[in-house]
C-alpha cells in the first residue's frame, strides 16, 4: 500500500489500464462505479470514472489501443515461455515505465 500513499490517482491509473485489458475484478469495477459521484465533484467533470481518468490523464483512443497491444504481446510471450500471467504486475511495470510516480492529473 505504500505505493499509493499520497497518490490515490495512482491507483486509479492502474485501474484503468486492468479495465482497458478486461482484467479489472467485479468487485473493484462496482467500488470505482460507486465512486463516480465523488470523482465528478472533485475533478468538476461529468461522465463514468473511466471517463474522468483519461481526461484527466488525456489518454487517447490510441493509448488504449496500444495498452491492449501490449497487453497481447505480454500473453503472447507468457504463453510461448510456459510463464504465469500476471495482471497487476504488468499494469505497475506498465505504469512505472511510461509515468512519473508522482504524477497527479492535470
Amino acid at each position: 500500500m505504500d505505493r499509493y500513499t499520497g497518490k490515490p490517482f495512482l491507483r486509479l491509473i492502474e485501474c484503468y489500464i486492468l479495465d482497458l485489458i478486461d482484467q479489472l475484478e467485479d468487485k473493484q469495477r462496482a467500488t470505482l462505479k460507486a465512486m463516480e459521484p465523488n470523482l465528478q465533484k472533485t475533478y468538476s467533470a461529468q461522465g463514468t470514472w473511466q471517463e474522468i481518468v483519461a481526461a484527466q490523464m488525456a489518454f487517447t483512443e490510441s493509448f488504449n489501443a496500444q495498452v491492449r497491444t501490449f497487453w497481447n504481446g505480454y500473453l503472447n510471450h507468457a504463453r510461448a515461455n510456459h510463464a504465469s500471467v500476471h495482471p497487476e504486475e504488468f499494469v505497475i511495470s506498465l505504469v512505472d515505465q511510461n509515468f512519473n510516480s508522482d504524477q497527479s492529473p492535470r
